[in-house]
């Protein structure tokens, strides 16, 4: 679904990707682990598209394609969707409004605002006067209504409560799963996400195959999620680094 060789992004003329290699496979869900301006969320608004991260060296591939110098739109168009950490106000916009031009199944999209709670919201203005969580159930609902192929999800967790996050976290996981009958199907027509997460709870709701850690503006290592949440809780960020400076 997605490949990513080499790339080096630079932000404000300073390099903050370097040499990133990562990979996520049809039908999968990767996590992407990583301190505190390691270069996480630039990952992934450079995999979108957004101006002002500049490709320096390095190749994008979506489904065998290079979109490494296409638009936002045109990543929007091919199946590619983001949920941001910190998604600007929309004045004027109502959310009802949005949903209607994006929704590929409107009456779906208002079922899955009715389970959110998010229905009393349509007449507002999008995350204008907005809590973290309703902000948060607001751009799962924009995703599910574009109903992208890949899901980039940045800290769908962060800023929300505990009843929130099991109500992200089953959400999420019941649209990677969508148009799956059985597990065995998750491969050939589940969706693929790659999601951030620091604290790891989101972890508890959804089926995760792979994880990578990012320092430094570098892929550090990669293996299995659950194993590597759990080395970083005892261990910490340093200890990959270390290990990464003695194999090179």
């Amino acid at each position: 679904m997605l490949e990513i060789n080499n790339l080096t992004v630079e932000v404000g003329g300073r390099r903050v990707l370097k040499g990133v290699d990562l990979h996520v496979e049809a039908g999968h869900t990767n996590v992407l682990f990583g301190p505190n301006g390691a270069g996480k969320s630039v990952l992934l608004m450079t995999l979108m598209g957004f101006s002002g991260y500049k490709v320096i060296e390095g190749e994008i591939i979506f489904k065998g394609e290079d979109i490494t110098n296409l638009s936002v739109s045109q990543r929007a168009q091919m199946g590619m969707g983001i949920m941001s950490q910190r998604p600007p106000n929309l004045n004027g916009v109502k959310l009802h409004d949005l949903l209607d031009v994006i929704a590929e199944d409107l009456k779906e999209t208002e079922e899955l605002a009715e389970s959110v709670g998010m229905m009393n919201f349509f007449e507002r203005d999008i995350n204008v006067g907005f809590s973290g969580g309703e902000i948060k159930r607001s751009e799962l609902l924009q995703l599910s209504a574009q109903n992208p192929d890949f899901l980039l999800l940045d800290e769908p967790e962060s800023g929300v409560d505990l009843a929130s996050i099991e109500l992200l976290g089953t959400t999420i996981n019941k649209l990677l799963k969508k148009d799956c009958k059985c597990p065995g199907e998750r491969c050939k027509h589940g969706k693929s996400a790659l999601v951030i997460t620091h604290t790891g709870q989101v972890l508890d709701y959804l089926e995760t195959d792979r994880a990578y850690i990012l320092c430094n503006g570098t892929v550090m290592c990669s293996g299995n999620p659950r194993e590597m949440l759990t080395e970083i809780k005892e261990q910490g960020y340093e200890e990959c680094i270390k290990c990464k400076l003695m194999e090179i």
